[in-house]
């Protein structure tokens, strides 16, 4: 994409449009500051020129001058100096100000459209691009902000120092015009070769930053199978990438900028020995060539601010294009004005539900019924589509058909979080933020100490909690690094309990717990201190054996419902999965016992107490 291509140019200009939009009145204070900057040169080289005249030429034919005179001219130059010194401060603040304010602005409104938009909008956009939305992009669609009050001015400096010339001397004026052109064509020339270059950096640049966003992420993918050297050789060959793409940028730049700084020292080169002719014949007279000289040195430098703004157009139309991509994302989760009863468990109901992701169903026609206060495992090989039923009984995602009943009403009709203040869903993938034990369980909320124990309590984690090092002020590191599987599901289970939900939703959400320690927990859900509906994504017989009611879930269908021992005696797909998990728990459980009674022999020869932590250990 060229700068000089007229479509580029017009999404270039439309986007400092809306910047001008956004931010009329600052817009406005930086252009009326640039504008005197650009009014200021004309001003003072007419007062050199009148200094010239009627004090410098006086004092060397007569030999002698007048304090007020020198005064008067010192004077003089410190006003119209003055004047561009405002012109300057007013321009570059008030243009630093609006940039600043509109990158706030729209990195909000991504964040907030990111807030709002489905899960399934995100399943389909990495996070490397999530993140360079909200930074990268937003910073490149209005990087023209900074010189368009330098180019506008510049446009006021360059008529008010024309007319001045020609009013001078319409030959001196002429040869001024004869290099202003060619200043402007090696400008355009310049952005045609620097832009495809300088988008190329910039696509690279978002390229490593992916890379090592990845790699990150992964380390313990990266550690585990000894992928060190084949992710640095990854990262490698994109910095390499980098490297020569902006050194070929460089190199451009480094081919013009020389070309054009020194054609404005032509310019004014031009202009004295044109001058010195004119002067020579009496068409001018010396203060007025000085006047016409240091107008031209001071208008062709700025000239340059026009490539700035072109320089940028390109950078800002992708950009902004981007951004807008976010902005303009359609998938609202839509809301209307209904609201759940006040208080107590809330009933669930899914009639007819079907869901997909890229036009290929993993649910159909899924109908399922949770009563208020009751239990519910839902059960199913994997793949089979368990967890997304889950998702849409929290309401993360709409069916494409179907309905989602919460006490009987329909969720799309609830008001703006109505849902996430009944339900609570902790997934299988556990987040923990780096933040302490007290703020990754309340999350924001103002509760006391005493109800963030009462939850780690009906998780079985209390315990765990009081023997870290600093109890509920311990940070948990990164993701929770600092602490074992188990304990982060735990942490992630109090973070829901203690917001009271009425309905709660766990999605495999033990899985790295003990099954004793499992079992606990499950029966603490159940009793009185959390009154709270419950569907759990299940596979060990501990946990469904707690449940009032099972759903059996395969290829994306509620196969059969019923009580645990219903299904084994009717469902043989059912009791083949259940009966495969038992065998995988009773050996996961011999093996603990053997290792268990391996360290007794080795150790003190007693029997080790029952430890409150799930088997995996913490890891640092």
């Amino acid at each position: 994409m060229s700068a000089t291509d007229p479509s580029t140019l017009r999404r270039g200009v439309g986007v400092l449009a809306v910047a001008v939009r956004e931010e009329p009145w600052i817009f406005t204070v930086a252009l009326a500051a640039s504008a005197l900057y650009g009014v200021a040169p004309v001003a003072t080289s007419w007062t050199l020129g009148r200094i010239t005249e009627d004090v410098i030429l006086p004092a060397f034919r007569e030999g002698r001058t007048t304090a007020a005179a020198l005064a008067g001219a010192g004077l003089a130059v410190f006003g119209v100096a003055m004047l561009r010194v405002v012109g300057v401060i007013g321009r570059r603040v008030g243009a630093g100000i609006m940039q600043f304010r509109l990158q706030a602005t729209y990195r909000r409104k991504v964040a907030r459209r990111y807030l709002r938009l489905p899960l399934s909008w995100h399943q389909r956009h990495p996070a490397g691009q999530l993140l360079s939305n909200v930074g990268a992009d937003v910073e490149a669609a209005w990087a023209p902000v900074v010189p368009l009050p330098s180019a506008i001015g510049v446009a006021v400096m360059l008529v008010a120092a024309m007319v001045s010339m020609f009013t001078v001397d319409p030959v001196l004026a002429a040869v001024a015009l004869l290099v202003f052109p060619s200043i402007g064509l090696l400008n355009v020339v310049h952005q045609r070769r620097l832009t495809p270059l300088a988008q190329r950096a910039q696509a690279l640049r978002a390229e490593t930053s992916d890379i090592a966003h990845e790699s990150f992420d992964g380390a313990l993918v990266v550690k585990t199978l000894g992928l060190e050297e084949h992710e640095t050789a990854r990262m490698s060959e994109a910095a390499n990438r980098l490297r020569d793409a902006n050194v070929a940028v460089g190199r451009t730049r480094g081919r013009f900028d020389p070309l054009l700084d020194a054609l404005p020292s032509l310019g004014i080169l031009s202009v004295l020995a044109v001058g010195t002719g004119r002067l020579a014949a009496g068409a001018v007279n010396v203060g007025e060539l000085v006047q016409v000289a240091y107008l031209f040195t001071m208008i062709a430098f700025p000239v340059r601010a026009f490539g700035w703004v072109l320089a940028e157009l390109p950078r800002s139309a992708v950009g902004w294009a981007r951004v807008r991509h976010v902005l303009d994302a359609e998938g609202d989760l839509p809301t209307g004005r209904l609201r759940l009863s006040d208080a107590g468990p809330i009933s669930l109901d899914t009639r007819g539900v079907s869901y997909g992701y890229d036009d290929s169903l993993v649910l159909h026609d899924v109908t399922l019924s949770v009563g208020s206060g009751r239990t519910v495992a839902v059960v199913g090989p994997t793949g089979s589509g368990k967890s997304t039923l889950a998702t849409l009984m929290v309401r993360l995602v709409d069916p494409v058909r179907g309905d989602v009943l919460m006490d009987g009403l329909d969720a799309r009709e609830m008001r703006s979080g109505e849902v996430s203040s009944a339900v609570a869903f902790v997934p299988q993938e556990t987040l923990l933020f780096d933040d302490t034990v007290r703020g990754n369980v309340l999350l924001g909320l103002e509760l006391p100490d005493e109800q963030v124990w009462e939850a780690l309590e009906a998780v079985q984690a209390a315990e765990v909690v009081r023997a870290l090092p600093k109890g509920l002020d311990t940070r948990v590191g990164e993701r929770g690094a600092t602490l074992s599987g188990g304990q982060r599901q735990r942490i992630a289970l109090a973070r829901a309990l203690v917001r009271r939900p009425r309905l709660l939703v766990l999605d495999d959400a033990t899985s790295s717990i003990d099954p004793q320690v499992e079992a606990r927990i499950l029966g603490g859900l159940r009793a009185a201190r959390v009154p709270s509906t419950l569907v759990v994504v299940a596979y060990r017989q501990a946990t469904i054996a707690l449940a009032d009611h099972v759903a059996y879930v395969d290829r994306g269908r509620v196969r059969d419902s019923g009580t645990d021992a219903e299904l084994r005696a009717r469902c043989a797909g059912y009791r083949d999965l259940v009966t495969a998990y038992e065998h995988e728990d009773d050996r996961d459980d011999r093996d603990g016992r053997k290792s268990r009674d391996g360290r007794k022999g080795r150790d003190s020869g007693e029997l080790p107490q029952a430890a409150p932590d799930d088997t995996e250990g913490r890891t640092a």
